[in-house]
């Protein structure tokens, strides 16, 4: 199942709100050269450029159907390219920014990739990272819980998806060892407002569940579906309902 850039955008100003918060950390003194990994359509990386006008940016992101929508912002100083941020890992590239909002959840084994993106950075690199903090957020609780009870464990082939995102601690760790200062690190809270259970399902139908149903034959899935909003209508009880939406924000510069 592609990536849906329609149903990823239902929730657009909620998922804006942490990019603002993360590049308000950002400095343009000698911000030259920059990257956005998992630069979904590019808008935010359109406005990244825009903000710091001085300098060459890339959007880097693997999916074909988000990418499709930035051919409207690509400029002078402003490119795209279908590309994992694995590939990084043989890139000798620097960076005088690695910017990265709500994307480094999906890649696995952060304790390899965040040290290979912390020593692309340049001279006075500065590092910018939002993620959702999956293991303390609800609808991921309940949707880990369904995929690893019967029937659904035996046809997504006892196959769920275990957070790589790792503590406050070790990325503070991780970033104060390549010499990253003015660092900003924190959880954030981010409410949702949701009428009903069907707006909830809805916000993470955009980007978690999608795994999930990819790995699912059709009459299946709907019924996992169907599963999903009975156990998030019954974790909330009462509506209208406030969800907790738990971020992670990093910063720090060389």
């Amino acid at each position: 199942m592609p990536w849906n850039p329609e149903v990823y955008n239902q929730f657009k100003d909620v998922r804006y709100l942490p990019f603002f918060d993360l590049i308000r950390f950002i400095s343009p003194d000698g911000l030259k050269k920059a990257i956005d990994i998992g630069c979904g359509t590019g808008e935010q990386t359109q406005i990244l450029s825009g903000k710091f006008s001085d300098a060459d940016f890339l959007g880097i992101d693997p999916s074909a159907e988000m990418l499709a929508q930035s051919e409207t912002f690509k400029s002078e100083r402003l490119s795209f390219k279908q590309k994992t941020v694995e590939e990084l890992y043989n890139s000798t590239d620097t960076w005088d920014l690695i910017f990265s909002n709500a994307a480094l959840q999906w890649p696995d084994d952060h304790k390899k990739l965040f040290p290979k993106l912390l020593s692309l950075l340049s001279e006075n690199g500065q590092f910018a990272v939002q993620m959702p903090f999956q293991a303390g957020n609800i609808l991921n609780q309940i949707l880990f819980q369904l995929a690893s009870e019967e029937p659904y464990k035996t046809h997504l082939q006892n196959w769920n998806r275990i957070s790589p995102v790792l503590s406050l601690d070790e990325y503070s760790r991780m970033m104060f060892e390549y010499g990253l200062k003015d660092l900003q690190i924190s959880i954030k809270v981010y409410p949702i407002v949701a009428e009903n259970a069907e707006k909830l399902f809805q916000f993470i139908s955009g980007s978690a569940l999608i795994p999930y149903l990819e790995k699912l034959e059709e009459n299946t899935k709907q019924q996992f579906i169907e599963e999903y909003k009975k156990r998030i209508a019954e974790e909330f009880q009462k509506f209208p309902a406030i969800y907790a939406f738990k971020r992670i924000l990093l910063y720090g510069r060389k």
